[in-house]
């Protein structure tokens, strides 16, 4: 047999498949998934059956022509069907790439028309979104998560009910793609972020072990959505690491709590806005979340009121804050502190050390060393670039590097701060949103003459999109109307929470926005 045979199939190869499998033999009855429906109803799935299943569904999609190469894309709320769906793309040397639930039909169409996936698998509310579009692409074969199927679409239980629980004969290397992440940046199209088997298994798994003090011994209440870096990425470390994730049905704060307790959750990883819900819940407290050993968060600072709620609850918890990109494969820096005094300078952007991967530089505009500029990285977790954007790749990888276009500064210890975003990205409620984006959406109201978007502070969404808006003189559009508009193009996360009329907007001699400018003089404005 060849070295490149060897690597290749399951004799000698590292891939993420090949780690579920393992799993099935030395932890087969340990709750991989916890996940509980809208009715309350409380279904485990184990390690091992969660490897039949997945090989059940490789074995489906062989059988529908999809193969080493192909794109499998998936539109559904976090789900074990959804972990079925990826183990099994990744099994047979396919990439998973998830749409975001919130997507109208236009940003569908979009990232499908991109993707070119052969096979689409959705879940039954969000059929009619795809059958919307489904006239002007050519894909393969659609499938329907639960039941017997609906018109146009393939039942997926039945599909794997007629699937072999063998695993699938099929070479599989660390350099396949094993997802496509689509992030949205300050551009009109979307980017796809192409990420390998071996992104996970030789840095950001260690890097989680490491930097995130991640153990087989964690129970996960478990709310990133999978088709996020966050939500995807999360989900396949932790399983390559044999913890257990809680999927609950909704992230209400009072069912929150329940699960906390009832389920004896020890790690949550979200963004502020949901440790502030469940702070001020009326049954938030030792008896709900006396088991929570470590709180992370992403996408903005909890507010010191929440932290201090936290506090009192579970004595014992450490926070921690992160930054990563999917660029990176999710992770670049993390910190742990128990309480506000702990953060260094007492500075609110702080992001902590760079995870052990990562090898850093911070340059000023003339690509030299600084203190404060942007942040460039390199390590093994590098994407493998943008998915059929070649100059986009090129602008971003350059000399070795990832250029992350975020602006930091480092202290003397090493410490990260986040000071900005080079390309005016918004993040509200853990979501990122491009301010250029909503500015088109905006615009493209007749009345509108220009408009300027950015991210204003808020205790509760982190930012909140705020649009200021010159409209023609004599019209009667006021910000009511124009968010009506906006939501009629945009997910209801990007479309502005609020506003304002105004006369002229700050520019340069060149006539471009100066949205430092906007931030700096509305940045107590209320949203």
């Amino acid at each position: 047999m060849s070295l490149n045979a060897i690597h290749t199939t399951a004799l000698g190869r590292a891939t993420l498949g090949d780690q579920l499998r393992r799993h099935a033999r030395t932890l087969p009855t340990k709750p991989a998934f916890i996940s509980y429906d809208t009715s309350g109803v409380r279904d485990v799935c184990t390690y091992a059956e969660l490897d039949q299943r997945a090989n059940r569904c490789a074995n489906a999609l062989l059988a529908l022509g999809v193969g080493r190469g192909d794109r499998v894309a998936v539109i559904a709320r976090n789900h074990v069907d959804t972990v079925v769906a990826y183990y099994g793309a990744l099994k047979i040397g396919a990439a998973y790439s998830g749409i975001n639930v919130m997507f109208g039909a236009t940003e569908v169409h979009q990232q499908l028309s991109h993707l070119e996936p052969t096979v689409v698998l959705a879940g039954a509310e969000f059929t009619a979104v795809v059958d919307a579009v489904r006239g002007d692409l050519a894909i393969d074969h659609h499938l329907v998560f639960g039941g017997e199927g609906v018109d146009g679409w393939m039942s997926f239980d039945e599909q794997l009910r007629n699937a072999d629980p063998v695993e699938p004969d099929c070479e599989v290397d660390e350099h396949d793609l094993a997802m496509i992440v689509y992030t949205s940046g300050t551009e009109a199209a979307p980017k796809g972020v192409m990420i390998t088997h071996r992104n996970y298994l030789i840095s950001t798994g260690p890097a989680w072990s490491w930097g995130l003090r991640t153990q087989p011994d964690d129970i996960w209440l478990y709310v990133m959505p999978f088709h996020t870096i966050a939500g995807i990425g999360s989900m396949t470390t932790l399983t390559m690491m044999g913890a257990t994730l809680v999927l609950p049905a909704t992230t209400e704060a009072g069912a929150s709590l329940r699960m906390i307790r009832d389920e004896k959750i020890s790690v949550l990883a979200q963004t502020p806005t949901f440790y502030i819900g469940l702070s001020n819940h009326p049954d938030f407290g030792p008896e709900s979340v006396g088991t929570v050993q470590r709180c992370m968060t992403y996408g903005g600072q909890v507010s010191p009121h929440a932290i201090k709620a936290w506090a009192d609850s579970a004595p014992g918890i450490t926070w921690g804050t992160y930054w990563g990109q999917s660029e990176l494969s999710q992770l670049g820096s993390v910190g742990w502190f128990r309480h506000l005094e702990d953060i260094p300078d007492g500075d609110p952007t702080w992001i902590g050390k760079p995870v052990s991967h990562l090898e850093i530089e911070i340059i000023d505009a003339d690509g030299q060393p600084a203190d404060s500029g942007e942040l460039i990285c390199r390590s093994p977790s590098v994407m493998s670039g943008y998915f059929r954007d070649p100059e986009r790749t090129a602008q971003v990888l350059r000399d070795g590097w990832v250029h992350t276009g975020d602006i930091v500064r480092r202290d003397d210890d090493g410490n990260l701060f986040f000071l900005d975003r080079s390309k005016d990205m918004i993040k509200t409620g853990g979501m990122n949103v491009s301010s250029q984006e909503v500015e088109r959406a905006l615009q493209s109201h007749p009345d509108v003459i220009r408009a300027a978007v950015v991210g204003l502070p808020d205790d509760y969404w982190s930012e909140v999109v705020t649009g200021f808006v010159i409209v023609r003189e004599g019209s009667e559009a006021d910000a009511a109307a124009l968010i009506d508009h906006c939501k009629q193009s945009i997910a209801s996360f990007k479309t502005p929470k609020k506003i304002h009329l105004v006369t002229d907007l700050p520019v340069d001699p060149q006539g471009k926005l100066l949205k430092r400018e906007l931030r700096r003089l509305h940045g107590q404005v209320s949203a």
